[in-house]
C-alpha cells in the first residue's frame, strides 16, 4: 500500500526543492509536480515528491489521525 503524508513547507530553494516537516521530522521533497506551492503551504509527500496542494485543515486532520497511531508514525 502506498501513502501519502501531509506536510508543511518551511523552505524552497533554486532548484524549487524544499525543506517540509512533518510532526516534527524534517524531509528534503521535490516540488516538480506542484509548481504553485510555496512556503507554508501543506503538500502531500510520496516518494520523496511533493503531488498536491492540500488545505491546512485537511492535512492537519490527517496529521492528527497519524498522530494517534504512533506506530504509523515511524520513520515518517
Amino acid at each position: 500500500m502506498c501513502l501519502a503524508i501531509p506536510a508543511k513547507i518551511e523552505s524552497i530553494d533554486e532548484t524549487r526543492t524544499a525543506q517540509v516537516s512533518v510532526l516534527g521530522v524534517t524531509r528534503v521533497v521535490a516540488l516538480d509536480l506542484v509548481p504553485h506551492a510555496a512556503v507554508g503551504s501543506y503538500v502531500l509527500v510520496h516518494a520523496g515528491y511533493a503531488i498536491e496542494v492540500v488545505d491546512e485543515t485537511i492535512a492537519q486532520e490527517t496529521l492528527d489521525l497519524i498522530a494517534e497511531f504512533p506506530e504509523l508514525a515511524q520513520g515518517v
